[in-house]
């Protein structure tokens, strides 16, 4: 939960401005009021503001405006370097931060007209380190699948709902548990659900999906469920406290799963199950790329081609159908 009184005023306007205007998740407001809360300790420090060791304890609500428009392109950048060095940080979680800062001197400079100079204006994204997204093979999946509906597990009929949706249509954890029943069109076999930017998209429905989600909708509690700030009355699955199953839980589930079928749950995460769906789905379904991005929610076409780098047995193939081959 954000405190906003630990916030600079002018933070707060950039996270209000994003909530209403751009319109942005919850999720996505927490990552931007992490992402300055860092920045601007960094910040503290680097322009010798404070005397707190302790970085985490940084107080950043009595930074002004005057000390924003002192920050440079190179304070940006040292920041950055701070975050690689002694943070360890991924190239990804730069970028994610660099993205953030930029958005936010966009809307002090243009929007709120609080600076006169945008420092973040030539900053560019951290290069990616490129690696091939790991991914539970065909024969893994059915294996997991197998270990999901497992009659001992009390709960198994959720389980393996959850597991079948994650590995047949590559959701985001995020999405899973957002799901509420009323989003479910048995009828046209399909989905909604609410990706990242709060943007809607429908997800088809196979019939592997559609059984598992009949199946745990017979025995899904009806009474009891609690009436929440959640809406855990209207959510698909439901913990056992009977309210909308959390992030936690989910996650929980999963790597019980996978070390019971075996698997290294420090290699493999629900992420990796988004990651494996598209896979299975892009090396099996002859999949056109647009339409396997519109399927995972992706923005960008360049996220996705990643999975067409992940099946060097295509590309074996492809070499071994040129015409000239037997030549």
């Amino acid at each position: 939960m954000i405190k906003k009184q630990e916030n600079p005023s002018y933070v707060n306007s950039f996270l209000d401005y994003s909530a209403t205007i751009l319109n942005k998740s919850p999720n996505s407001i927490k990552e931007y009021n992490y992402d300055l809360m860092m920045f601007l300790r960094f910040i503290k420090i680097h322009f010798n503001l404070t005397d707190e060791k302790d970085f985490s304890k940084i107080k950043i609500n009595d930074i002004s405006l005057r000390t924003i428009k002192k920050i440079q392109l190179a304070d940006i950048h040292a920041f950055l370097s701070y975050m690689a060095i002694e943070l360890k940080s991924k190239s990804a979680t730069r970028a994610r931060k660099a993205s953030t800062i930029r958005v936010f001197f966009s809307y002090l400079s243009q929007k709120a007209n609080l600076i006169d100079v945008n420092p973040a204006q030539n900053l560019e994204t951290p290069k990616a380190d490129k690696r091939l997204p790991k991914y539970l093979n065909l024969e893994e999946s059915k294996k997991l699948l197998e270990v999901s509906a497992d009659e001992d597990n009390r709960n198994y009929q959720r389980d393996y709902a959850i597991t079948t949706l994650f590995l047949n249509c590559g959701l985001r954890l995020s999405e899973l548990v957002g799901i509420n029943i009323q989003d479910i069109d048995f009828s046209e076999a399909k989905l909604n659900v609410i990706g990242k930017g709060n943007k809607e998209r429908t997800i088809y429905l196979n019939k592997a999906c559609l059984k598992a989600l009949s199946d745990y909708l017979f025995i899904r509690p009806q009474v009891g469920v609690k009436v929440d700030k959640l809406n855990s009355n209207k959510a698909l699955f439901l913990s056992e406290r009977k309210e909308r199953i959390s992030r936690r839980t989910v996650q929980y589930i999963v790597t019980k799963e996978l070390r019971k079928a075996g698997f290294d749950s420090r290699n493999f995460s629900v992420h990796k199950l988004r990651h494996t769906a598209a896979t299975l789905m892009y090396q099996y379904g002859n999949v056109d790329i647009r339409a396997l991005q519109e399927l995972l929610g992706h923005e960008s076409i360049s996220t996705t081609e990643i999975y067409t780098h992940v099946d060097n047995t295509q590309v074996r193939n492809a070499v071994e159908s040129n015409p000239l081959a037997d030549m």
